[in-house]
């Protein structure tokens, strides 16, 4: 398998949904990187697959819900969960939120 680059600036494919931005930066056959943005209040649906994601937040905090446990995640802090139990991140700041997260196996985009 070759190494793939991407420059900072670009994404092998964007989605925009309801004020939320997802930028995907790599995928394989075994994961995919995944830069997610949350305007101020925006919040993501409530998601329950197989499979395990890691978050990093960049920028803002974010208020992320697996299952019943919610944590409150600001700039550096990181986060591993199991993708079948149901979870959503909501941007609870005062600015845009920025979130890497890194699944395996890649089933959101």
């Amino acid at each position: 398998m070759k190494s793939v680059f991407i420059k900072k600036d670009e994404e092998k494919e964007r989605r925009e949904v309801d004020g939320k931005i997802f930028r995907l930066l790599q995928k394989s056959g075994e994961m995919e990187a995944i830069i997610a943005e949350l305007e101020v209040g925006g919040k993501s649906k409530i998601y329950r697959h197989q499979g395990e994601e890691f978050h990093l937040v960049l920028k803002g905090v974010i208020e992320y819900t697996v299952g019943d446990e919610v944590y409150i995640m600001e700039t550096g802090d990181s986060l591993w969960h199991p993708s079948n139990i149901s979870h959503s991140a909501k941007n609870i700041g005062k600015e845009k939120a920025v979130y890497l997260t890194i699944s395996t196996p890649p089933t959101f985009i």
